[in-house]
């Protein structure tokens, strides 16, 4: 058995096609994973690529503690199903299954145990002695199957094996697969296209669309808390209904007006608390969705909403148990095109819908979902990147919530009112500003933390679960924003810096003892080249850098190296750099100075003038391609 981890793992085409771009995971030992997306999104790509059947351009491929990038599939313990069975016509079932193990030249004995075990297990005992013509689609599956589960893998790889069976036939085999797994107790990675298989059989499910994961959640996760509208439209049947609107906020209350008709909602302010204020100023369009379960026809559903809208109806889909009602709020729309009034309702009732009637629909906002519409990312995440709070400044004092802050040196900002941006993950509690914690919420193995101060919601992640009662918090002043007129006056401190620079290859000589004698050798010592100056490259980094490069390309293609501002040492060699001035937040100061490669900043553990010399650290360092935009480290 084992876990895999995929970092920055890419698959790059020598025409420069990127089919896998930058994926990252931890699957955990006796997981069942499931990539999922529409037809050439990397899904099979990324598959073959833990298999060993395709190169990895970049990035790293652990199995257990052993990075394989360079194993033989042979050698990497695991087992692949195929779409198309790959079964041998002219080998009888026992022989097709018997075939990995006999080439392994394991005793008889052993196969004849692994082969008969793994039948009885699959249900397909009495057809050993048949060959694959003699067998259905489904049938032939379990023996593709069997073929993979005698080899005892510490990890178990699924291409499509359902997508040539029917329905009927899928639905069964999705239920043996998921038993197999549970009975094997291993690792499963499972690719599909059908959301049906990943939503059944997932603990995970990996949504990818055009190289890129979109999400990586659990199959209740990604229904609820869908984090882009590619993936809210991707998981659910039917499609989650998508319109445009403009959300105004009226006191405690927000506006909701959907475009293109003349439907009108109203919905408490406290359930838009994680939206950034500006998207409530009436002139933004989002989209807003709701999936068919969420509208509802039930007349008494109707009486008791406070968010109901008309719709006209166009016609409906008998599904049996329930019916998919579609309609437009739109009336003069037609029902059947896509667009962004068209609806459809999942209804149980009998109720008979005539084309052409208008009914009033109830809209449970409380698993509304709203996207902006530019990026499609969602604008009420589960965990908010940012808390918006109204803030004045007078004098150099800066005050929000119910603190009056003196503003550092580093922050210079003209008095007036304006918005306050602050990471949820700059907040850090204890030693300042009184709070009452409502609430605490594990999310995906992080905490996130509902604080109260006075009448305004504030969101901090937090380390570790924490019960509600009275805490107090402060925040990092370094890493907030401050706008006014929907202008950034105060920007955050960037604390990344970039380096442009090469990877190079210098040939020297060297002496080396042999019998006991210093003979003279020629021999190869890999460096960097940063503005100028050179630093040693370890082994392990160079290999990294040559496979994923190339011989060839290593030693001409430009690099950036990716440091924190914390990560640079300053010492009597490296990189020349003049010091400019001293930024001074406060409780930490640093150094802004100029280098060959530009302006820097590096934290300042003491004062430093004139001309000083910095190295990042490299064993803290990131490492991009430039031109392909690869990151190797």
């Amino acid at each position: 058995m084992a876990s895999l981890s995929l970092k920055h793992i890419y698959k790059v085409y020598p025409n420069g096609t990127k089919a896998v771009n930058d994926f990252n995971m931890e699957i955990e030992d006796k997981e069942f994973i499931v990539f999922v997306g529409p037809s050439g999104c990397g899904k099979s790509t990324t598959l073959r690529m833990i298999a060993g059947l395709e190169d990895i351009s970049a990035g790293e491929l652990m199995i257990g503690d052993l990075v394989v990038n360079d194993v033989e599939p042979k050698d990497r313990d695991i087992a692949m199903v195929f779409q198309n069975y790959a079964l041998y016509p002219h080998m009888t079932v026992y022989e097709n299954i018997a075939f990995g193990l006999r080439l392994r030249k394991l005793p008889k004995d052993e196969i004849h145990r692994r082969v008969t075990e793994a039948a009885e297990i699959l249900g397909i005992t009495e057809y050993l002695d048949k060959k694959p013509k003699e067998m259905s689609g489904g049938q032939r599956q379990r023996v593709s199957l069997g073929r993979a589960i005698v080899r005892e893998p510490k990890v178990m790889l699924l291409d499509e094996p359902l997508s040539n069976l029917d329905a009927k036939l899928r639905t069964q085999m999705r239920s043996e697969i998921s038993k197999l797994h549970a009975r094997l107790n291993t690792t499963f990675i499972y690719v599909t296209h059908d959301q049906v298989e990943a939503m059944t059989m997932g603990t995970r499910i990996v949504v990818m669309k055009n190289g890129y994961v979109q999400q990586i959640d659990t199959p209740k996760n990604l229904y609820n808390y869908p984090g882009n509208k590619f993936v809210a439209g991707f998981i659910g049947t039917p499609q989650m209904n998508f319109f445009e609107g403009t959300l105004l906020k009226k006191g405690e209350e927000v506006e909701i007006k959907f475009a293109y008709s003349d439907a009108v909602i109203t919905v408490p302010y406290s359930m838009l608390y994680k939206t950034r204020p500006s998207y409530l100023d009436g002139k933004t369009t989002v989209y807003i969705g709701l999936r068919a379960e969420d509208i509802s026809l039930d007349p008494e559903k109707v009486k008791n909403s406070n968010a109901v809208v008309k719709v006209r109806i166009s016609h409906k889909e008998e599904l049996g148990s329930e019916t998919l009602v579609y309609g437009d709020i739109n009336m003069s729309g037609d029902g059947y095109s896509e667009s962004s009034t068209r609806v459809i309702i999942k209804d149980e009732s009998d109720r008979d819908f005539k084309p052409g009637e208008v009914v009033d629909v109830a809209l449970d906002m409380e698993h509304v979902h709203m996207y902006d519409k530019e990026t499609e990312v969602s604008i009420l995440p589960r965990i908010p990147e940012y808390n918006y709070l109204p803030c004045s400044v007078k004098g150099g004092v800066l005050s929000v919530l119910t603190a009056n802050i003196k503003l550092p040196p580093a922050i210079s900002c003209p008095d007036g009112d304006g918005e306050m941006l602050i990471p949820t993950d700059a907040i850090t509690l204890g030693n300042g500003n009184d709070a009452k914690v409502v609430s605490c919420e594990e999310i995906n193995g992080k905490y996130l933390a509902e604080l109260l101060v006075g009448e305004r919601r504030l969101y901090a992640v937090v380390p570790q679960a924490i019960q509600p009662g009275n805490v107090s918090f402060k925040f990092d002043i370094k890493k907030i924003s401050i706008l006014r007129d929907g202008k950034e006056i105060i920007s955050p401190m960037n604390e990344m810096v970039d380096l442009d620079g090469m990877f190079l290859k210098e040939k020297y000589v060297g002496e080396q003892e042999v019998n006991g004698k210093k003979k003279k050798v020629k021999a190869v010592r890999f460096d960097y080249e940063i503005g100028g100056a050179k630093f040693t490259a370890d082994d392990e980094t160079s290999q990294k850098l040559i496979t994923v490069m190339g011989l060839k390309n290593a030693f001409t293609t430009a690099l950036v190296f990716e440091c924190s501002v914390y990560d640079f040492i300053v010492g009597d060699s490296g990189i020349p750099a003049t010091v400019e001035d001293i930024v001074d937040y406060g409780s930490e100061k640093f150094v802004r100075c100029s280098t060959p490669c530009g302006t820097v900043m590096i934290y300042a553990d003491k004062d430093y003038s004139g001309k000083i010399y910095i190295s990042p650290d490299f064993t803290k360092t990131g490492i991009i391609e430039k031109d392909r935009d690869i990151r190797i480290i």
